[in-house]
């Protein structure tokens, strides 16, 4: 059974910092990229950032540059998603999928997807 399990968010002030997870199981880890959606309640999904499958290589929406940290480790068939300097607008439901390609994310294709851990930035 494929699975993927995302954990991490909670209430934080703005500034604060949180780190998402999501937990991998039922499929070959490696041979798929990880992606984070967002989506704030009356807006559209918005992917946030992805690591590429095999080498990992992390890619972030201009506008997440420099406050997102996207991690993967392999070993634990886990991604990693750091906000720093979280803002009120960050505010989202985050959800990790996995897809071949992460720029298939921009265009919603992907295989799997969790149920996604609520972030809540307060101002």
């Amino acid at each position: 059974e494929v699975r993927l399990v995302e954990s991490g968010g909670g209430l934080v002030r703005a500034g604060g910092s949180l780190r998402l997870s999501c937990a991998a199981s039922g499929f070959t880890f490696k041979d798929y990229a990880i992606g984070w959606y967002r989506q704030a309640p009356g807006k559209e999904r918005e992917a946030v950032s992805c690591v590429s499958a095999n080498d990992r290589r992390p890619f972030y929406k201009d506008a997440q540059k420099g406050r997102f940290t996207i991690l993967s480790d392999d070993a634990r068939s886990t991604v990693f998603l750091e906000i720093d300097s979280l803002k009120p607008e960050d505010t989202a439901l985050y959800y990790c999928v996995a897809t071949r390609l992460c720029e298939r994310l921009s265009i919603g294709i992907f295989d799997y997807r969790g149920q996604g851990t609520q972030v809540t930035v307060s101002s």
